[in-house]
């Protein structure tokens, strides 16, 4: 039984990846693209399984993608800072703790990534999910930003908002969340020969 249901969920795996919009994909790789050569921030936000995927492609950005390159990703997980995100918690509750934080740091032309696997729709016994993230991206495209979103289920209210919103079409939390790590991991990927290849780094402004 146990080698049945592994065989099954990898299965499942490889049926989710081949219904991915590939367009959505190539969207969000360029937008971060332009951040880089733009020297804008990238800030990922996340909750719970999201948030360590938030701090997971923050790292990738700055370390793997950045190695060899003469200008490097700015690349920041709002959920870092515990801290500052229990201060903020603690006076302001946790509807606010990105928005308080995009405000001090944000800039024109920055980039969010928000990262939910319900995308802001659905609720639970502590309410509606994920207002948080959606109360940044809305400062965050007022202020002259971009939104990337990963997200999964029907995309939530992070379809519609984003510049480019990568949806992972199934209803299973596990799935969305090990899909959305694979795709931070091939946008890395990508990201790292783009700005590697002299031709592009060519086209860059420095």
């Amino acid at each position: 039984m146990p080698q049945e249901r592994t065989h099954s969920y990898l299965e499942e795996v490889s049926e989710i990846a081949k219904k991915l919009d590939i367009k959505s994909v190539d969207s969000a790789i360029e937008i971060l693209y332009d951040a880089w050569k733009n020297d804008n921030q990238v800030f990922a936000i996340g909750n719970g399984g999201s948030a360590s995927t938030a701090t997971h492609f923050a790292c990738d950005l700055n370390k793997w993608v950045s190695d060899k390159a003469e200008r490097k990703f700015r690349a920041f997980a709002l959920v870092d800072n515990i801290p500052l995100v229990s201060a903020l918690t603690n006076d302001n509750g946790w509807g606010d703790i990105y928005y308080e934080q995009l405000r001090n740091f944000f800039r024109k032309g920055d980039i969010v990534v928000a990262i939910s696997v319900h995308g802001g729709s659905g609720s639970d016994k502590a309410g509606l999910w994920s207002q948080n993230l959606l109360k940044a991206v809305r400062y965050a495209k007022d202020k002259g930003g971009k939104i990337v979103g990963l997200t999964g289920f029907d995309g939530g209210v992070l379809r519609t908002t984003a510049d480019a919103c990568i949806v992972v079409p199934v209803n299973s939390t596990p799935h969305v969340e090990g899909m959305h790590l694979v795709l931070t991991h091939l946008m890395c990927e990508q990201l790292r020969e783009m700005i590697s290849s002299p031709t592009l780094k060519a086209q860059a402004s420095y």
